[in-house]
C-alpha cells in the first residue's frame, strides 16, 4: 500500500528536490508575469460586464455613465500599481502588505491585513474557477448541470499542478496566459482600427436590445448610489495586484527590480485590455442584464423578452462577435482562451496564499507546518489548505458566480488601504534620518504616490462596504475577525509554551530524579514480554517489577504459576480488577507510586507488536495505545515501547523511508526554542 501511495505521489507531484535546488525554482520575468498576473488579467473577462450589469438596473440609458466609471477604475488601478512598485522596492522579503502594515502600523494592523488577504485568496480561487465553469457550461450541458462538482475537480487539478513546484506550474500556465493576452490585445487593436481608421460599424449580438429597468424615476441619491455600486463591481479588476509584492522572493535577482518591472507590465496590459473591451463593447451596442433575470428583463429590438432558452454571451464573446464575426476562428480562439484564463486566474492565489501562510507561521501566528516546503520546494501545506477552503466555498455557494462576487474585493481593499498608510509612515520615518538630497527627493515622490494610493483605496473600500454589505460582504466582515482572533490565539499558545519550556537559571532541569521505578506490563509470558523484561533490567532502574491485571482468576493463577516455574528474576505484582478493566487499575497503581515518592520517576515499559499490514493494527496493540495515551498526561511518568516485529513486518524491511510531511522534514537546527511543532 505504501509503495503504491508513494508511486502515485511521484507521478502526480514529481520527484523530490533537494533544498540546494531552490535557486532553480526562481522565476524570470517572462514566467513570473503569467504566474502572478493571471488573476488581474483575467478580470477583464468579467469586470467590464459587471459595470454594465449594475447600470442596466436603471435601463440601457444609464450606460452613458459607464465610460466615467471605467475611467475611475483605471485611475485607481494605475494608482495601486504605482504604489505597489514602491512596496516591492522597500520590502522585498515577500511579506507584502502584511509586512508593511506590521512594521509601520503595528501587529494588529498586520494581522488585519493577513486575515483580509487570506479570505481574498480563497475567494479568488472560488470566483475564478466558478466563472470559468460558467463559460464552459454555456457550450457543454454536462458541465452546466454539475457546476459544483466540476469546479471542485478543477481546483483539485490546479492543486496538483502547483504541488509540482512554482517553476513547473509557471511553465504550464505561461502559454495559455500569453495566448489570452495576445488574443484580447489583438481584439482591441483590430476593433479599434476598424472603428477609428476604417470607419466600420460594429454590431454586437445584443445591439439594439433593451433592458427592463428594475429601478425607475431614480432620485439623484439613488442614481449616485447605483453608479457607485457599478464602480465597486468594476474594481474587481484590481484583485491580484498585490500578489507580486507577496511573491518577490520567487523572482530571480535583482528581485525587487524584476518584480517592479513585472508589476508595471501587468498594470499596463490590464488597463489596455479593460479599457478596450468596455470601449468597443459600448461602440458595438453590447447589452447585458442580470444573469438570473435575463429571460425576463432582456428585450429583443421588437420589445419581446428573450425567453428562458436564450444564452447571454459574456462581454468578451459579444465584442469578439462584433469584431471578427460569430463562429469565426478568432471568435472561437478568444472564447476558449478566456475560459482557460479564468481557471488559471486561481493560480495567483496558489502562489500568494502559501507564501503569506509561511511568513505568518514563521511569526507564530499559524501552525509551524505552514512554514516548511514540500517535496518540490513549494509550500505544499498552504497549497492544500487554500484548495480545501476554495472547495468548501464552491460547494456551499453551488459555484454561483453572482453570489460569490458579492463577497469579493472587500478583503483586498482592506489590505490595499492599510498597506499604503503603512508606506506613508515608512517614508516619513526614513526622511527624518536621510540626508542625501537625491534620495530624499525619491522618498518624497514615493510618499506622495503612496498617500494618493491610500486615499483612493480607502474611498473604494468605503464604497464597496456601503454597496455590497447587505448582499454578501457581511460574510467577509465576519470571517476576517474570526481569522484575526484565531491567529492571535495561536500566537498566545506558542508564547505560553515558549515561556513554559524556557530554562530557569535558578533551577537545574537536568538534575536526575532521586530514583527510577520501572514497571513492565505483562499480559502473558511470551517472547515480547521476555524482551521487555530484559530491556528494562538493562536500563538499571532503582527498582523493577512486572505488573499484570487479574481480569480472569484462572488465567491470573496460571500466569503466576508459570512465572514462578520459569524463575524469572523480577517480582510479579497482580492488580485486581473487579470490573474487568485493564487501563484504570494500572493508572491507579502508578498514581499510588507517585504519591508515595513524588521525587521518583516511574518508567512504564509496554511490549508492542510491529505489524506489516494496516488491518493488523485493528487486531493488536489497542490496549497499549489507550494506556499510553492516558499515561502521557501523568507527571513524572515515562513511557517506553518495546517493539516485537511479527513476521508480517518483514515485508517492510529495506523499504526506503517515505518523505515526511511538513515540519518533520525541516532540519533540526530550524526547530527554534519556544517554537515547538504541533
Amino acid at each position: 500500500m505504501a509503495k503504491v501511495t508513494d508511486l502515485v505521489k511521484r507521478v502526480l507531484v514529481g520527484r523530490a528536490l533537494r533544498s540546494g535546488q531552490l535557486h532553480e525554482q526562481l522565476l524570470p520575468k517572462r514566467v513570473a508575469l503569467p504566474v502572478f498576473a493571471s488573476d488581474a488579467l483575467s478580470s477583464v473577462a468579467y469586470a467590464p460586464q459587471e459595470i454594465l450589469v449594475i447600470l442596466s438596473l436603471a435601463g440601457v440609458s444609464f450606460y452613458h455613465y459607464s465610460p466615467w466609471v471605467a475611467m475611475a477604475v483605471v485611475v485607481v488601478m494605475l494608482t495601486v500599481v504605482a504604489s505597489y512598485r514602491q512596496n516591492v522596492h522597500a520590502y522585498p522579503s515577500g511579506g507584502g502588505d502584511y509586512e508593511v502594515a506590521t512594521v509601520n502600523l503595528g501587529k494588529n494592523a498586520g494581522l488585519t491585513v493577513a486575515s483580509a488577504l487570506m479570505v481574498d485568496y480563497v475567494l479568488t480561487v472560488a470566483v475564478s474557477v466558478a466563472n470559468g465553469v460558467d463559460y464552459v457550461g454555456a457550450t457543454v450541458p454536462f458541465v452546466a448541470e454539475h457546476k459544483p462538482a466540476v469546479a471542485i475537480g478543477i481546483v483539485v487539478l490546479l492543486t496538483v499542478v502547483n504541488l509540482r513546484g512554482i517553476r513547473e506550474s509557471g511553465a504550464a500556465f505561461a502559454i495559455p496566459t500569453y495566448a489570452f493576452m495576445i488574443a484580447v490585445l489583438g481584439l482591441v487593436a483590430w476593433g479599434g482600427f476598424r472603428l477609428l481608421v476604417l470607419g466600420d460599424e460594429l454590431h454586437a449580438p445584443t445591439d439594439g436590445f433593451q433592458v427592463v429597468a428594475e429601478q425607475t424615476n431614480l432620485t439623484a441619491f439613488a442614481a449616485a448610489f447605483l453608479v457607485l455600486r457599478a464602480f465597486s463591481s468594476g474594481c474587481a479588476a484590481l484583485t491580484g495586484v498585490e500578489a507580486i509584492s507577496n511573491g518577490v522572493p520567487a523572482f530571480r535577482k535583482p528581485k525587487s527590480k524584476n518584480a517592479a518591472t513585472t508589476l508595471l507590465m501587468m498594470g499596463l496590459v490590464a488597463v489596455t485590455m479593460f479599457s478596450g473591451i468596455i470601449a468597443i463593447g459600448l461602440a458595438s451596442g453590447v447589452t447585458v442584464a442580470e444573469p438570473q433575470h435575463v429571460a425576463r428583463d432582456l428585450l429583443r429590438p421588437d420589445g419581446t423578452p428573450v425567453g428562458p432558452d436564450y444564452y447571454q454571451q459574456p462581454i468578451i464573446s459579444q465584442v469578439a462577435d462584433a469584431v471578427f464575426g460569430g463562429g469565426s476562428l478568432m471568435f472561437i480562439v478568444i472564447s476558449a482562451v478566456t475560459a482557460l484564463i479564468l481557471f488559471l486566474a486561481a493560480n495567483t492565489a496558489f502562489n500568494g496564499f502559501p507564501v503569506l501562510g509561511s511568513i505568518l507561521a514563521q511569526d507564530r501566528y499559524l501552525p509551524r507546518q505552514l512554514h516548511t516546503r514540500g517535496d518540490r520546494l513549494a509550500f505544499s501545506n498552504g497549497i492544500v489548505i487554500l484548495a480545501l477552503g476554495a472547495c468548501l466555498l464552491l460547494w456551499g455557494f453551488q459555484a454561483d458566480v453572482s453570489r460569490l462576487l458579492n463577497l469579493y474585493i472587500v478583503g483586498v481593499f482592506v489590505s490595499f488601504t492599510l498597506s499604503q498608510a503603512g508606506m506613508v509612515i515608512h517614508w516619513t520615518r526614513h526622511l527624518k534620518t536621510e540626508t542625501d538630497l537625491r534620495v530624499r527627493h525619491q522618498m518624497h515622490r514615493s510618499r506622495v504616490i503612496n498617500f494618493f494610493g491610500g486615499v483612493m483605496t480607502a474611498v473604494v473600500l468605503v464604497v464597496v462596504l456601503f454597496t455590497k454589505f447587505l448582499v454578501g460582504a457581511w460574510i467577509v466582515c465576519i470571517a476576517m475577525p474570526i481569522l484575526f482572533l484565531m491567529m492571535k490565539g495561536i500566537r498566545h499558545h506558542y508564547d505560553n509554551v515558549a515561556a513554559e519550556l524556557e530554562l530557569d537559571e535558578a533551577v537545574d532541569e537536568s538534575v536526575l530524579p532521586a530514583r527510577n521505578h520501572a514497571i513492565v506490563l505483562v499480559s502473558k509470558i511470551h517472547k515480547p514480554t521476555l524482551r521487555a523484561l530484559a530491556y528494562a533490567r538493562a536500563t538499571r532502574p532503582s527498582t523493577i517489577e512486572a505488573v499484570t491485571v487479574g481480569v480472569d482468576g484462572s488465567e491470573a493463577t496460571a500466569l503466576r504459576e508459570e512465572w514462578e516455574r520459569r524463575g524469572i528474576p523480577v517480582p510479579l505484582k497482580m492488580l485486581d480488577s473487579p470490573y474487568r478493566e485493564i487501563t484504570q487499575p494500572i493508572l491507579d497503581y502508578v498514581k499510588t507510586l507517585r504519591r508515595r515518592s513524588p521525587r521518583d520517576v516511574v518508567t512504564v515499559f509496554i511490549p508492542e507488536y510491529v505489524v506489516g499490514h494496516w488491518w493488523e493494527h485493528l487486531l493488536h496493540n489497542q490496549s497499549a495505545l489507550r494506556l499510553k495515551a492516558r499515561l502521557l498526561f501523568k507527571p513524572g511518568v515515562m513511557v517506553t515501547s518495546v517493539p516485537w516485529q511479527l513476521h508480517s513486518a518483514d515485508r517492510l524491511k529495506g523499504r526506503p523511508e517515505p518523505f515526511a510531511p511538513g515540519s518533520v522534514r525541516r532540519p533540526w537546527h530550524e526547530v527554534e526554542a519556544g517554537r515547538p511543532d504541533e
